[in-house]
């Protein structure tokens, strides 16, 4: 096994904690991993790991050695593309929630891969929090307002929201045209994966916030079933209008206290600081850049 190879091998080994895991991640022997880390430590003379019977940890050298070889492994790839004339190539693995790749990433994700033709895209979805390392997730796309983390987040746009409800529901609870006109009225509860509680419906007035909790029928945590209870006459949502474009094309929604706007929410594209993007993924970013600005008008 070449520097290069090993350098691979112990930065899956860091990143997934795990022998067995890194082994199965490249295809490999558990044994050629373990023989090949001792051959490293044995050349380095420093001891990178430390191992416990739960699980692996870099120490401060392999640490250290760890940050250097995510900058070697990627000046290499770049530099062998930049010369050879390729293009960028490898397997990219984003997470990103379905709705909204349906609406900004797959519609020119054919032209993106006609373009990249030796770039193979993994895209998982969902809105947990996931380790970007130890999955080996290139990058993810979040709705919402970020806390604070490692991350290195990218504002891509900001989602205009809307309040509404569909005929059949706003028929039997009336249309409400203040505030105050709510009483009496029910909601589907969003429920948050990260905290686990229904968010408020958010009115501006006069460009401050107002939260307003209503009464709940059902609480999901998925967009899709929010939005189909919604048009099943379950409750008022607050959804991104580019949700529910088609529902209001269509009358099965309607829009309702449209002079008490939601507001907006970002969306950003997130990935990690301490390790050097390789090209693949960042002819990515440029790319997913421009589709949002495209489509988000």
């Amino acid at each position: 096994m070449d520097k290069l190879d090993s350098m691979r091998l112990f930065s899956r080994v860091v990143e997934l904690r795990s022998f067995t895991k890194a082994a199965q991640d490249l295809g490999l022997k558990r044994s050629t991993v373990t023989d090949a880390i001792k051959q490293l430590e044995e050349r380095l003379k420093i001891r990178l790991l430390q191992r416990t019977t739960r699980h692996v940890s870099a120490t401060l050298d392999g640490e250290a050695y760890y940050q250097r070889c995510l900058r070697i492994l990627a000046d290499v790839e770049e530099a062998e593309m930049a010369f050879a004339g390729a293009k960028p190539k490898g397997l990219l693995r984003i997470d990103v929630h379905g709705t909204l790749a349906r609406h900004f990433i797959l519609p020119g994700m054919p032209e993106f891969l006609r373009q990249y033709p030796d770039i193979e895209l993994f895209m998982s979805e969902g809105d947990r929090l996931v380790d970007l390392v130890r999955e080996g997730i290139d990058c993810v796309v979040r709705v919402g307002e970020l806390k604070d983390s490692d991350m290195v987040a990218r504002l891509l746009g900001r989602l205009e929201e809307i309040t509404c409800a569909s005929p059949e529901y706003l028929a039997r609870y009336g249309v409400p045209a203040t505030l105050n006109d709510l009483d009496g009225h029910r909601m589907v509860g969003f429920r948050s994966t990260a905290t686990g509680n229904v968010l408020p419906l958010v009115f501006n007035i006069e460009g401050k916030p107002q939260q307003l909790m209503l009464p709940t029928t059902i609480s999901v945590s998925g967009a899709e079933s929010m939005k189909e209870a919604a048009r099943r006459g379950m409750g008022i949502i607050q959804v991104p209008r580019y949700g529910v474009a088609d529902d209001l094309a269509q009358g099965r929604l309607l829009p309702v206290l449209s002079q008490f706007p939601p507001g907006s929410m970002p969306v950003s594209l997130l990935y990690p600081r301490n390790r050097q993007l390789s090209p693949r993924v960042r002819v990515f970013i440029d790319w997913l850049v421009g589709e949002f600005a495209q489509r988000n008008q």
